[in-house]
């Protein structure tokens, strides 16, 4: 792995931001390609969310953030899509609208498919609990790389770098790269 900083890089990983840089490592942990959840598996753990409570969307992506202990957290532009087509496909329907919230809950054909997927739905479930299991430690990491950026952004907005400043902030983060290798 080598870091660079060029203008139409930015600093990164190979040219990435931190947050693409580690949403990837975090999918390699996870087994998975450039998407944390292959196709139909959002649906399926939907469906186990809703069988063990009917929620909101909003309900659905905090559950799933929870369970993966802060590291992922699916976008409304996803949820709410699968939601539209668990509904459309009649394995979960609306339940009354609470302060304009749609309330959906599991219908017995969306039992019977959580049924017809059990040994998949288990998997998934075990995978997003044993990523969830170090959340904390990841929350950490993500929490102190944010540090790190937000420290060089306000430096740079402050005006330009001298070029012993310049050195002094490129050893530190030469530094701080060269000991996460280590670790």
């Amino acid at each position: 792995m080598y870091f660079r900083h060029s203008p139409e890089h930015g600093l990164g990983c190979h040219g990435h931001g931190g947050r693409r840089f580690m949403r990837g490592m975090f999918r390699a942990r996870m087994g998975g390609g450039g998407r944390m959840f292959e196709q139909g598996a959002l649906r399926l753990v939907i469906l186990r969310l809703i069988e063990d409570a009917p929620r909101h969307g909003y309900e659905l992506i905090k559950e799933i953030e929870d369970r993966f202990g802060g590291a992922y957290s699916p976008s409304p532009g996803v949820i709410y899509p699968t939601l539209t087509l668990l509904e459309e496909q009649e394995l979960i329907r609306q339940e009354a609208e609470a302060e304009g919230k749609k309330r959906y809950a599991i219908t017995e054909a969306g039992r019977r498919m959580l049924e017809e997927n059990e040994a998949e739905v288990e998997a998934l479930f075990a995978r997003m609990a044993e990523a969830g299991a170090g959340g904390a430690g990841r929350a950490q990491l993500f929490r102190a790389m944010h540090n790190v950026r937000t420290a060089l952004r306000l430096r740079l907005a402050r005006g330009r770098l001298t070029e012993e400043e310049l050195r002094r902030v490129v050893a530190a983060l030469d530094a701080a790269a060269q000991e996460i290798e280590r670790s």
